[in-house]
């Protein structure tokens, strides 16, 4: 086993802030409030050089050891934005419940298919990477299949490497996670070390076994599962349960990052995200959320956008909103545009890295031309933002996995477009022709 030895980064200093009161994920049910001023940093990939008051003065590049091959002597800032924009593999490897356990036949394919997904084809893989996409991010529920001690299914990871190799055989980004997993780490709050232990040990297995490929694979820290409503949220609960959630969320990141970084050689400089707390980004511009300390610099932060909920997640009227089917005001374009400014002010203008890691809405019970709208603004805003914005889809949306495609053209164009820094062509939700007689 070669030795490969890990140039420290110079860590930052904390900026002290105050912190916004919600969240923007899909459990949201009350509009943002804006925070008033900006967040602690952790840098990625620069060195951010404060002044006495904690404003950034100047971004200095420093950036990990690059010796080990197939790991570029490259910021996180700087890989992020080659991804360009992605897409999500939903419904697929974090399909997990125990009604599939009980009636599945205790196969992968079992948990592949559960939730509505046909078996991933490389064909399917090819056909992200012809449509544009830069990065596919492929959430993983790592439990399924997995013994009472924790100790993962060969078969199930090999099922996520052959899909990973082929995204990364096609020139793609990949990221891997752990997502959801069946709902346990809910119960972080009631029993930390048993949590912890469970989640350092999947994360020890899957930073083996993934270890050998170069810096086109990335590993996410957590998708939305640190947010423990029932002890506080922007509605209810103390300032005392406010520190103590966010208290957790950091524990498991900072333990996230020292795992990862101790399986050694390309994992030693391996680019991370890190997810924020419910992946709101009022609650990455917080100070309680606090980046993880990475001896290899190189870590970046997960946010997710779907707001308005009652656009971006409602398909019906619920107890908590009434669905709405349009989306385009002065005002909501104009709630976009605070948001990504929150990013751009508290990370992206300090050199500290941001990947949208899911945003989107339904089709069901929407004007189509909102729809169109709503993903294009979402997208460009990002991207132009120097944010990497990562599409939630689920089989039988935007992507047509049978037929290897995106199922809306003029969608497809639009990214086009975005990626070639052009303007949003107008468009429609129009599908595209059945190959069918």
């Amino acid at each position: 086993m070669k030795k490969f030895f890990v140039v420290s980064a110079l860590l930052l200093c904390l900026i002290l802030s105050a912190c916004g009161e919600s969240s923007e994920v899909k459990s949201s049910s009350a509009p943002s409030e804006t925070p008033t001023s900006e967040n602690p940093t952790e840098n990625t990939g620069d060195i951010a050089e404060t002044t006495d008051t904690g404003t950034v003065t100047e971004i200095v590049t420093e950036t990990a050891d690059a010796s080990i091959p197939g790991m570029r002597d490259i910021t996180t800032m700087e890989l992020v934005r080659e991804m360009g924009v992605g897409i999500n593999l939903g419904n697929t490897f974090e399909s997990c419940g125990d009604w599939i356990k009980q009636w599945g036949d205790g196969t992968v394919a079992s948990y592949e298919t559960a939730w509505g997904s046909p078996i991933i084809t490389k064909e399917m893989i090819d056909g992200y990477a012809e449509a544009g996409f830069g990065v596919l991010r492929v959430p993983v529920a790592w439990s399924n299949l997995a013994d009472d001690e924790y100790n993962l299914s060969q078969d199930y990871i090999e099922a996520v490497r052959e899909v990973v190799e082929w995204a990364l055989d096609d020139g793609m980004y990949v990221i891997i996670n752990i997502h959801h997993d069946n709902g346990w780490m809910a119960n972080f709050p009631n029993d930390y070390e048993g949590c912890i232990a469970r989640y350092e040990k999947i994360w020890t297995q899957v930073a083996a076994a993934f270890a050998d490929y170069d810096d086109h694979l990335m590993f996410e820290s957590l998708n939305e599962e640190a947010a423990w409503d029932a002890i506080w949220t922007p509605w209810k609960g103390t300032q005392e349960d406010k520190e103590f959630v966010f208290d957790l969320c950091n524990r498991i990141n900072q333990k996230f990052v020292d795992v990862v970084r101790a399986s050694g050689e390309k994992n030693a400089v391996r680019h991370l995200l890190i997810a924020g707390y419910a992946t709101g980004i009022d609650h990455v511009c917080c100070d309680l959320y606090k980046m993880p300390e990475d001896p290899a610099n190189r870590c970046a932060v997960s946010i997710h956008y779907y707001t308005p909920s009652t656009f971006a997640i409602l398909t019906e009227d619920a107890s908590w909103g009434k669905n709405h089917e349009t989306w385009g005001t002065e005002k909501e374009i104009q709630e976009l545009n605070s948001q990504i400014q929150l990013l751009v002010d508290n990370y992206i203008s300090k050199g500290i890295p941001v990947i949208m890691g899911e945003y989107g809405c339904p089709l069901k019970n929407k004007d189509m031309d909102s729809v169109y709208l709503y993903l294009t603004t979402v997208c460009k805003t990002a991207y132009d933002a120097q944010i990497c914005p990562i599409l939630w889809d689920t089989p039988g949306n935007i992507y047509d996995r049978l037929n290897a495609r995106m199922n809306y053209p003029d969608l497809q164009e639009a990214y086009h477009a975005i990626l070639a820094g052009e303007e949003v062509p107008e468009g429609h939700m129009t599908p595209m022709e059945s190959e069918e007689n």
